[in-house]
């Protein structure tokens, strides 16, 4: 069985987000990065659990951006990835990012393409379903659950069935579709891994190839980001002057 596990690079949680003087890119300087929490602690770990199930396959990273990006890939090859693509290019957008992986994806006969549901710093969610839709294989999206209906000593392989389960309102909806399919993944699909030192080491050995973009179609480009408006200190008022409230309600707040 094949498994593709895209994962992208999103600032440390505690990052104090700042921009560049022209307001059109994040300021890199002094940032923390690391691979997209949805894209490492649900995708790849559920993808080293289905092939430590099945007692065989392979599970291969894919990553669109620049070499100073490598140190991402080489921690999720630690956590178990069996080897690397790293798409040499700075990515733009999601469609720029699934175009990539869908060019380099269309003709290697992945059983199983997961990603993260959404990535963290700008909260896109778009990048499985344009896999989705450009591979022309099914895509489900915000995925707790993914089971392989095939037993251990059984080749999984194109055709098989899998099943997925997702949240929606006052329920679960379970699904059955066969492989290929794009699955982005949730909290629930799988516990996270720490790498150990072994993988570490053996991390520095395993494939990473490196090819160019393919095609590139930049489609968007950024006019401007601004910084989200801080909290406001709260402004106290006595109980008993219901007029200070009323004016401020009215002249501050603008809310009647």
């Amino acid at each position: 069985m094949k498994i593709l596990v895209c994962i992208s690079n999103v600032p440390d949680t505690t990052t104090k987000i700042a921009f560049t003087p022209d307001g059109k890119s994040l300021n890199k300087t002094g940032v923390q990065f690391i691979i997209n929490p949805y894209d490492e602690w649900y995708a790849l770990v559920r993808a080293l659990e289905i092939k430590e199930a099945l007692g065989a396959g392979t599970v291969t990273l894919i990553h669109v951006g620049p070499v100073e990006n490598e140190a991402i890939i080489r921690k999720g090859l630690a956590i178990g990835a069996d080897d690397a693509v790293r798409i040499d290019a700075d990515p733009c957008d999601a469609y720029f990012v699934a175009e990539q992986i869908a060019a380099y994806a269309k003709d290697k006969n992945f059983d199983l393409i997961l990603t993260g549901k959404e990535t963290i710093d700008t909260n896109s969610s778009m990048v499985g379903g344009m896999l989705g839709e450009m591979l022309s294989v099914p895509f489900c999206s915000l995925t707790s659950k993914l089971d392989v209906n095939a037993r251990p000593a059984e080749p999984f392989g194109r055709g098989k069935m899998i099943t997925v389960e997702k949240d929606i309102d006052g329920g679960t909806v379970v699904l059955e579709f066969e492989t290929p399919a794009v699955i982005s993944c949730q909290k629930g699909m799988a516990e996270a891994r720490i790498p150990n030192m072994r993988g570490i080491m053996a991390a520095r050995t395993k494939p990473l190839n490196v090819i160019p973009a393919a095609n590139p179609s930049v489609l968007t480009s950024v006019e401007n980001y601004t910084p989200a408006e801080g909290r406001k200190a709260v402004k106290m008022i006595d109980p008993n002057n219901m007029d200070e409230l009323v004016n401020l309600l009215h002249t501050e707040a603008k809310v009647i």
